[in-house]
């Protein structure tokens, strides 16, 4: 069956870097757009970015524009998140999510949280 695990996350100051991890299984990686998305405490899903099958085409929230980087490793099937400059609003649960078409995502891992505190 399909599953996504996240990993990565932790408590970083203003200003600092973490590296999200997403290792996927169940399905042929290297075939399917890939996702990033978080939730802040009380908020809603916000989607950060997405990733093409080859990884040279990639979108970001314009919150995030300039300061994450979504990557992918398909030899490796794994799914990556850069996230330099790091603000306190940054500060969520982040899931990466396996694209289902239409602009939809099918399946979610149970996310890995990043707090950012001074």
């Amino acid at each position: 069956q399909v599953q996504l695990v996240e990993s990565g996350g932790g408590l970083v100051q203003p200003g600092g870097s973490l590296k999200l991890s997403c290792a996927p299984s169940g399905f042929t990686f290297s075939n399917y757009w890939m996702y990033w998305v978080r939730q802040a405490p009380g908020k809603g899903l916000e989607w950060v970015s997405i990733i093409n099958t080859g990884g040279r085409s990639t979108y970001y929230a314009d919150s995030v524009k300039g300061r994450f980087t979504i990557s992918r490793d398909n030899a490796k099937n794994t799914l990556y998140l850069q996230m330099n400059s790091l603000k306190f609003e940054d500060a969520a649960v982040y899931y990466c999510a396996k694209d289902g078409g239409f602009n939809t995502m099918d399946y979610w891992g149970k996310g890995t949280l990043v707090t950012v505190a001074s």
